[in-house]
C-alpha cells in the first residue's frame, strides 16, 4: 500500500508506468546479467564481480528466471493497454462515458493492483537470488508463484487487449461513418466538376491505369463524362466483352465518355497469390481506365457503393456527369438493351426510352439475330426456343415442323438455349445441328439474350415498375419463368399476327393435337390460334420457378405466376452452379 500512498496524486496509467520506471531501473542490470552471463563473455564477469554465484548456478536458477521473464512481459503487455486505454480519452470517436471504452476503463483499477504486486513479487524474488549467495537450490515454490502471477498477469492482458479491440473497432466504425456522410454530402452537393468526386472515390491514390497500361494523372477524367463500372473479381469475360464492344462503338457514334472499374474486394480476407493474379488478369482484358491497387478505393466510398448504389454482387456502372452529379445509380442495363445510343445514360433517358419501346420480338432478339427482318419480310413463322432436354426438343420441333408444313407455311426455329448452363447448351446444340432439327445460337448470343432479360427486368423495378402497371415487365418476368422451370418453352411470331409464347408441356401437348384447331388455324393464322388454344390449355397442377440473382436487394416483392396469374411465394435459394 506504500507505493499506492506514494503515487496517489498520478493517473492509473502513469501508476504502472513509473512502478515499472523504477523496477526497470533498479534491476535492469542484474536481468541483463542474469540473462547473458552463459554466452556474453563480459557479462559473465561483471555477474562474477557484481552478483556471484548466479552463473554458477545458471541451470538451476533457470525456472526462476523462466517465471520472472513470463511475469515481467505480462507486465509489460498489461501496462501498454492500460497506457493506450488511457490516451483514447482525448479522442473525439469514443466516449469514456460509454461502452466499450467504460467497460474497459472499469478494469485498469485491478490491473494496476496486479502490475505494482508483481513488481514487489518480482523484487522479493531477485533480492533473494542475491542474497542467498550459496545456499543452494531456492526452493521451487516461488518459481510456482511467480508461475501462477504471471498467468493471472497474462488474463488481466487478455481482457483488456479484448477491451481495446472493442474500442478500435468502435473508433473505426465512428471514422468510417464520418468519411461515409462527408462522401455522402460531397456526391450529393452540386460541383464545378467531377475531379472532387473522384479524389474523395480514391483518397490518396490520384493515378489511375489507362487503357495502354500506362499510369497518369486523375486530371485526365475532369469534366468527362465517366462510368463507374464497380464489380468484385468475379466479374465475368462476358460482361466485359459486350462492355467492350458498346465501349468501342462510342468513337465511332462520336460520344465522348470514359469507364473507370472499381473492383469491390474485402482486404481482411485478400490472398495476395491468387486474387492479385485475378485482379491482374481481369486488369489485362479491360481496355478502359482501371485503378493501379486493389486498395485503391477508400472503405467508406465501399460503403457508399454498397449502402446507396445497391452493390452486391452483380456489377453495376454508375454514371458521373461532367459536373459530376450521378446520372443514374446504374447504366448497366440500358446499355445492354439499346447500347450507345441511351447516352448519356441517365436515368431520364432510360425512362424515356422505354416509354417510346413496345413489346416486340425485336426488342428481345433484333440485336442478336440478323436474319429476323429477312423472315419477317417472307410471312415466315418464326420460333424462337430453349430447354435442356433432348427428348422434349426433338419432339417438339418435329410436331412444330409438321404443323407449319400442314398449313403450307414456311417456318424458322432457333434454339437459344438456357441460362447458367453452358456445357449442356453446347451438347444440346451440337446434337440439334447434327440432326439438323433448328438453327442454334452461339454461345455468345446465348449468353446475351438471358442477360437482356435480366437487364429489361432490373430496368423496370429501378424505375418502380410493377407487373399490373407494366406490360414488357411482365412478359420479361414470365420468360424468366419459362426458363427457371425444368421444362423448355417456346415463342411464336409473325409480323401480322403478333406473338405468343408458352411454356414446353403447353405449347408439346397443343401441336400434338393440331387436327382440334386445324380449322381455327387456316381462318385466324397460326398465331392468333394458338394463342386462343393455349388461353384454354392451363394444366390443373403446375409448379412454376422464377430465379433471379440477388441485386441489392431489389427484387419484386410481389410476382404472379406466368400460368395462372396468382401470386407465388418467396422462398430463398442458395445456389452454387459450377459445370
Amino acid at each position: 500500500m506504500a507505493i499506492f500512498n506514494m503515487l496517489s496524486s498520478y493517473s492509473w496509467g502513469a501508476k504502472v508506468v513509473l512502478t515499472l520506471a523504477a523496477f526497470a531501473v533498479n534491476f535492469g542490470e542484474f536481468w541483463l546479467i542474469a540473462q547473458l552471463c552463459t554466452s556474453n563473455p563480459l557479462a559473465k564477469s561483471v555477474a562474477l564481480l557484481k552478483q556471484p554465484d548466479i552463473s554458477e548456478h545458471s541451470q538451476t536458477l533457470k525456472s526462476h528466471f523462466d517465471a520472472l521473464s513470463k511475469l515481467i512481459n505480462a507486465m509489460f503487455d498489461v501496462t501498454k493497454c492500460i497506457v493506450e486505454l488511457t490516451q483514447l480519452h482525448s479522442s473525439k470517436y469514443i466516449s469514456i462515458s460509454e461502452p466499450p471504452l467504460s467497460t474497459a476503463m472499469a478494469h485498469i483499477h485491478t490491473a494496476t493492483y496486479w502490475i505494482i504486486a508483481s513488481v514487489v513479487a518480482c523484487t522479493g524474488q531477485i533480492t533473494g537470488i542475491i542474497g542467498m549467495r550459496h545456499v543452494f537450490p531456492i526452493p521451487t515454490l516461488e518459481a510456482w508463484e511467480l508461475s501462477s502471477l504471471a498467468h493471472k498477469v497474462s488474463s488481466i492482458h487478455e481482457h483488456l487487449q479484448s477491451g481495446l479491440r472493442l474500442c478500435y473497432e468502435r473508433i473505426d466504425e465512428k471514422k468510417l461513418m464520418e468519411a461515409f456522410e462527408h462522401f455522402k454530402r460531397t456526391i450529393e452537393t452540386p460541383q464545378v466538376d467531377n475531379l472532387k468526386i473522384l479524389q474523395n472515390i480514391f483518397g490518396k491514390e490520384e493515378n489511375l491505369l489507362n487503357p495502354d497500361r500506362a499510369e497518369v494523372c486523375i486530371n485526365v477524367l475532369r469534366r468527362k463524362h465517366v462510368l463507374l463500372l464497380i464489380s468484385d473479381l468475379y466479374i465475368s469475360q462476358e460482361e466485359i466483352r459486350v462492355l467492350e464492344d458498346v465501349y468501342k462503338e462510342r468513337v465511332s457514334s462520336g460520344l465522348n465518355y470514359e469507364i473507370i472499374w472499381l473492383p469491390i474486394v474485402d482486404r481482411t480476407t485478400w490472398n495476395d497469390d491468387y486474387d492479385q493474379e485475378k485482379f491482374s488478369k481481369l486488369q489485362s482484358i479491360m481496355s478502359w481506365y482501371t485503378v493501379s491497387q486493389h486498395v485503391a478505393i477508400e472503405p467508406a466510398v465501399i460503403k457508399y457503393i454498397r449502402g446507396e448504389w445497391g452493390f452486391v454482387k452483380k456489377p453495376i456502372a454508375v454514371t458521373l456527369s461532367p459536373q459530376g452529379k450521378v446520372l443514374c445509380p446504374n447504366a448497366l442495363n440500358m446499355m445492354w438493351i439499346w447500347g450507345n445510343s441511351a447516352f448519356p445514360f441517365s436515368s431520364e433517358k432510360e425512362e424515356s426510352f422505354w416509354k417510346a419501346t413496345p413489346w416486340t420480338l425485336d426488342l428481345l432478339v433484333g440485336r442478336l439475330e440478323p436474319n429476323l427482318p429477312t423472315w419477317v419480310s417472307q410471312q415466315k413463322l418464326v420460333c424462337f426456343y430453349g430447354g435442356v432436354k433432348m427428348e422434349w426438343i426433338e419432339s417438339f420441333t418435329t410436331a412444330t415442323k409438321a404443323v407449319a408444313e400442314a398449313l403450307g407455311i414456311g417456318i424458322e426455329m432457333v434454339y437459344v438455349g438456357k441460362k447458367n448452363a453452358s456445357e449442356r447448351v453446347k451438347k444440346i446444340t451440337g446434337l440439334i445441328k447434327e440432326k439438323e432439327l433448328s438453327r442454334a445460337w452461339e454461345d455468345n448470343n446465348v449468353w446475351f439474350f438471358w442477360n437482356l432479360l435480366e437487364s429489361m427486368l432490373y430496368s423496370k423495378n429501378q424505375h418502380g415498375k410493377t407487373i399490373e402497371n407494366d406490360v414488357i415487365k411482365q412478359e420479361v418476368m414470365t420468360m424468366l419463368g419459362y426458363d427457371s422451370s425444368k421444362n423448355g418453352w417456346a415463342v411464336f411470331y409473325t409480323g401480322s399476327g403478333g406473338m405468343v409464347k408458352a411454356n414446353g408441356e403447353k405449347v408439346l401437348s397443343t401441336m400434338d393435337k393440331f387436327d382440334e384447331w386445324k380449322n381455327l388455324a387456316k381462318q385466324m393464322g397460326f398465331v392468333p390460334a394458338l394463342r386462343e388454344k393455349l388461353e384454354g390449355a392451363i394444366p390443373r397442377h403446375h409448379c412454376t420457378r422464377l430465379i433471379l440473382p440477388s441485386n441489392g436487394g431489389r427484387i419484386p416483392e410481389r410476382v404472379q405466376c406466368a400460368e395462372c396469374g396468382r401470386p407465388m411465394e418467396l422462398n430463398f435459394l442458395y445456389r452454387c452452379c459450377a459445370e
